[in-house]
């Protein structure tokens, strides 16, 4: 059996949606130090709250850049609200699956979305719960994916 599925191995090798958006509404960076990976998300929204165009920038690993490129094509087209209940979890379903090792680059995705949105929060002057934008340490993060 491989180690990773199809969908996997086609958002590493082309991944969609890299780059950087110049006037984007929002922008988030998070970074795991353990492994290395950064990656920034980038959101263009429109006056509807839809996000019409996401891109992202990642430095990291195969699985890394797989669950950045599909969360990117998970929330074009969805409300910024929509964009929040993206979880890591979706991501790993959508990718077919991820091995254990690897479930915390779903969780980077899932972090740079929401910081993209907390910043373009931020930008607009719009109010919201800090509870969602929280980081999570390392035994929630366990508990996030599973590993619990």
């Amino acid at each position: 059996m491989a180690l990773y599925s199809e969908k996997v191995m086609d958002h590493f090798r082309n991944p969609r949606n890299v780059g950087k958006i110049d006037d984007a509404d929002g922008v988030g960076e998070v970074g795991n130090a353990k492994c290395g990976d950064i990656m920034r998300m980038y959101i263009k929204v429109d006056d509807n709250g839809v996000i019409t165009d996401c891109k992202f920038n990642t430095f990291g690993c195969g699985s890394a850049i797989a669950t950045s490129s599909m969360a990117t094509e998970m929330i074009i087209g969805k409300t910024v609200e929509e964009a929040l209940d993206l979880s890591n979890k979706a991501v790993v379903e959508a990718l077919d699956g991820l091995p254990v090792h690897k479930l915390h680059c779903s969780v980077l995705a899932e972090q740079a979305v929401r910081a993209a949105v907390k910043d373009y929060y931020d930008r607009r002057g719009i109010s919201y719960d800090p509870e969602l934008f929280k980081d999570m340490d390392e035994e929630e993060l366990h508990h996030h994916v599973g590993l619990d």
